[in-house]
């Protein structure tokens, strides 16, 4: 059972959070997890423009994710930062370029989720998840979401990310914040739910 994480973070934040769901994913018995960062699209004055080149540098390690990736995998967990209420551009010109996978099916059946990241408490969480399933949608894929079964979304002692449409983070205009231990509890939580369905999807064939 394959289960890919494909992400962009350009500060790091939505790394930490895919990090965490990655754990939760391995905990299932079976499960072979691989994280890939899609291709970036700024140049390197541009990121060192906006303060992000120590962030990458940190990623350069991971792998690029290709098409075939996504094709090869039974599930896939997608990460990405708020950008005014949508996904990143990066992840749209990754996910722009799947419409042969489109014609050919082949992700349907397949188990998607998604974690994100926002500026503000408020700053477009929800509708980045919602729209971003409208993709996942269109590829015949499974969604899941953050069910309620974590209880960490239920809280109200601390401001922190996290719905039923999935885990999210909230950085600070800066940058400044870095996940909480809730947070990254709800990606673990949420990695770990995409495997047991996942387990359960591959057994299954879609005609």
């Amino acid at each position: 059972m394959k289960i890919l994480i494909a992400y962009y973070s350009m500060y790091g934040h939505v790394y930490e959070m895919v990090k965490a769901a990655a754990e939760g994913a391995r905990s299932v018995r079976g499960a072979q997890v691989t994280i890939k960062r899609v291709p970036e699209t700024l140049t390197k004055e541009v990121l060192g423009t906006m303060g992000a080149l120590e962030a990458q540098k940190a990623q350069s390690q991971v792998e690029i994710c290709t098409v075939e990736d996504l094709a090869a995998a039974d599930a896939v967990i997608f990460g990405t930062p708020t950008r005014f209420g949508n996904m990143c551009g990066q992840m749209r010109q990754f996910l722009d370029s799947t419409g042969q996978l489109w014609m050919e099916g082949a992700m349907v059946g397949k188990v998607g989720s998604v974690i994100s990241s926002s500026a503000t408490q408020h700053g477009g969480q929800e509708s980045t998840l919602l729209s971003f399933h409208t993709t996942l949608l269109h590829h015949g894929m499974v969604i899941a979401g953050l069910p309620y079964t974590f209880k960490g979304q239920m809280g109200i002692a601390e401001m922190s990310g996290g719905s039923p449409y999935g885990a999210t983070t909230i950085a600070g205009t800066q940058g400044e914040r870095m996940p909480s231990r809730n947070e990254l509890d709800a990606a673990k939580f949420q990695g770990q739910y995409v495997a047991q369905l996942a387990e359960r999807f591959v057994k299954v064939p879609v005609s």
